[in-house]
């Protein structure tokens, strides 16, 4: 007994002692597990900066194209009716077919299926079994015909015709209301939703809130999805237009390319259709008429009132909306119209309403009486003409809900076109910010940014709870701001990279309390562990910050050479990363990411040349071009291209020896040069490499490499 008795306190002290070590053991795991999360942490967030600054100064990059086409319309001036006629059909009524042409142009019917054809066939109107075979052909990696898919489009556009600008939707009606954000062509992430929340229903409403196109490789197969829901269930499918859905933003980012390579004979068509589809999209969705979903975002200005009313079809392309400013008052009443001085000397305009006759001189509008009356007389006269023609080729049409409200609300204010195009481009390209206050949304280059106190100001104005909207991608799928007032949801999972981020959808009952579905649609993203994914996100996004900063190689030697003011090739490491930024205005942590772009320095000090010749190293073994030409193709090749297919009207590929001559004259007007046509047709022929007598991509950049090698001969600066 005594033995044991003395043996405890030993024991004791052992055990103690262990329990320390083992305690401050695992406060060092603890630390390091926590130090190891924050570093894991603080590269996601670098990366996904990355990511999102490239992203956003490519949306800058398209805006500031058309800028430039507005630019060229504005200060062109044609020579000759050749020219007109170009003009007219590159940027004003190619936009649109009038509305028997449209339908004489799309015509289905004409169009027969083989016997060989063995997927999905529709018939209208439209069952769930359609539907349901849709779902399994898709997965099949099969094609809907050519047939069908002008038919779906021509009852789409049909349906959204008769709907408001503002959908309403009530949650008394069905069990609950689920949102989706922005899919861009990922038919995987509308997949699983469907199969973790369940095919549209009379019992279960979706709302999608635009951009569904771009990026992805399988948009159309989504908008085929969606339209075939959509008029199935009519009451249950409601869809917002997103700032994707535009048919200019489909030049730059995909969807039209993907639609020509899918179906090579019809194509055009199908992005004529398309586009006019898209320019009837409804703007909003209320839910119980509490919670405001639209795509982007708010303004101070936005007006849900106004955006009632707007007549909505006329803003085909949000990116064109914008007028030249003209002081007469004649002019505006044009604009108030949807025409512009350039479109009435056209032949045709951009609106459907295009077919009516030429409208007498209008009253001056400080006359609110004489003008209201001159304008109602003329949109019944308009309609009435409209409803003529149509009798005439085809089956009447139901009035459309924008001109039901132009015949009742004709009294009430009348907007320039300025104000209407402001409202729309607000509510699809806006971002919240957590400041106070509303401004200019310099980092996308279009829309505004949107503060708390705006927010507020909406929500007490029209006795909302919250708004929800889309358009940026978040790490979860989802995120709350401004007091939990303003939710964002985006539903494509893996956006950037696999593992970049998950996608949500978020389902509101009657008592409108948001519930949350996250998911990652992708198989292989389930077998990374978090270290993985973020390597592999990491290594996506340097990749893409390498090739940026490699197509400025010109620009960064000289801001380089500004802080090397002895000549000696070497620049410190907080003066290159000023210079970076000088250059490429992304608002990145260049220190920070110092050290996955710049692997080698001496004492301190970059020697910028050979950092240079490395990044040209790395794009040469993929490219295998000479350095100075890949430099201007990587940094130039998104604008050239979509130059290419606004020039190339009917989507073949290819641009005409006078298309090509017209579009350089364009450009001389805003590059402040002059273009021999002797020079112009000396490159047209040196470029058509196969004497086909058109131009297709690959010899349309390699006028761009010949302007660069060969400027002085081609160019002539006046005096």
């Amino acid at each position: 007994m005594g033995n044991c008795t003395s043996l405890q306190p030993l024991q004791f002290r052992r055990l103690a002692l262990f329990l320390s070590l083992a305690f401050k053991a695992a406060v060092l795991i603890q630390q390091w597990y926590r130090r190891y999360v924050a570093r894991l942490e603080m590269r996601r967030r670098c990366t996904w900066r990355i990511f999102q600054s490239i992203e956003y100064a490519c949306e800058q990059d398209q805006i500031k194209l058309h800028n430039f086409f507005s630019y060229l319309m504005d200060h062109f001036t044609p020579s000759s009716s050749k020219e007109r006629d170009f003009i007219s059909r590159m940027f004003i009524s190619g936009e649109s077919f009038k509305e028997a042409e449209l339908e004489k142009y799309c015509d289905y019917e004409s169009m027969e299926v083989p016997d060989s054809y063995t997927g999905p066939r529709l018939s209208f109107p439209l069952l769930p079994d359609h539907a349901t075979a849709l779902l399994e052909a898709f997965k099949q990696k099969q094609q809907l015909h050519a047939r069908y898919v002008l038919n779906l489009l021509h009852e789409t556009r049909k349906h959204l015709k008769q709907l408001p600008n503002i959908s309403h939707v009530s949650t008394c009606y069905s069990e609950e209301v689920t949102v989706c954000g922005d899919l861009h062509g990922q038919l995987d992430d509308l997949f699983f939703i469907f199969y973790k929340n369940g095919l549209p229903s009379p019992s279960k409403s979706y709302v999608f809130n635009g951009d569904f196109v771009d990026r992805g490789k399988q948009s159309l197969e989504i908008l085929i999805i969606l339209f075939t829901f959509l008029l199935i269930y009519p009451k249950e499918v409601h869809l917002n237009r997103g700032n994707h859905e535009d048919h200019m933003v489909n030049l730059r980012y995909g969807f039209a390319k993907e639609v020509m390579q899918k179906y090579k004979v019809h194509g055009k068509k199908i992005l004529k259709m398309i586009q006019n589809v898209f320019c009837w999209l409804p703007l909003a969705t209320l839910i119980d008429q509490k919670v405001l979903i639209i795509h982007g975002g708010i303004s101070d200005t936005t007006d849900l009132d106004m955006l009632q009313k707007i007549q909505r079809n006329k803003f085909i392309s949000v990116l064109r909306g914008k007028k030249r400013k003209e002081s007469n008052k004649d002019v505006e009443i044009q604009e108030i119209n949807g025409e512009s001085k350039v479109e009435a000397e056209s032949s045709e305009s951009e609106s459907d309403l295009s077919l009516s006759p030429q409208p007498r001189p209008a009253p001056s509008i400080t006359n609110r009486l004489e003008f209201s009356k001159w304008l109602r007389q003329t949109v019944q006269e308009q309609i009435e003409w409209c409803r003529q023609l149509v009798d005439s080729e085809s089956e009447p049409e139901e009035p459309t809900y924008s001109s039901v409200v132009s015949l009742t609300e004709l009294d009430a204010q009348c907007w320039t076109h300025q104000e209407e195009w402001k409202q729309i481009l607000d509510i699809l390209w806006s971002d919240p910010m957590p400041q106070e206050g509303c401004r200019v949304n310099t980092v996308r280059g279009g829309g505004c940014y949107f503060g708390p106190d705006v927010t507020d100001k909406i929500l007490e104005k029209y006795n909302l709870q919250f708004l929800i909207r889309s358009h940026e991608c978040k790490h979860e799928g989802y995120e709350f701001c401004h007091n939990r007032k303003v939710l964002t949801i985006f539903s494509a999972s893996n956006y950037y990279e696999i593992g970049s981020n998950r996608g949500a959808y978020v389902k509101l009952g009657p008592d409108l309390v948001p519930h949350f579905v996250q998911y990652q649609a992708s198989k292989t993203a389930h077998t990374l562990t978090m270290t993985q994914r973020i390597s592999r996100v990491e290594e996506s996004a340097f990749r893409a910050l390498r090739e940026k900063l490699f197509a400025h190689t010109s620009a960064l030697i000289s801001a380089f050479k500004a802080y090397d003011k002895d000549n000696t090739g070497k620049i410190s490491l907080s003066s290159w990363a000023m210079a970076v930024e000088s250059v490429l205005h992304l608002g990145l942590p260049w220190r920070m990411l110092r050290p996955q772009l710049v692997r080698s320095t001496v004492d301190g000090m970059l020697e910028y040349k050979s950092w240079l010749d490395d990044l040209a190293m790395e794009q040469r073994s993929q490219e295998h071009i000479q350095s100075s030409l890949l430099e201007v193709i990587y940094r130039n090749r998104s604008n050239l291209e979509t130059i290419f297919r606004i020039i190339d009207r009917d989507h073949s590929g290819l641009i005409s020896f006078e298309e090509f001559r017209q579009t350089w004259k364009l450009f001389s007007t805003h590059m402040n040069i002059e273009l021999t046509d002797d020079g112009i047709d000396d490159l047209v022929r040196s470029i058509d490499f196969n004497k086909d007598g058109n131009i297709d991509f690959n010899e349309f950049l390699e006028a761009f490499r010949l302007v660069k090698q060969s400027q002085p001969i081609l160019f002539q600066r006046p005096r």
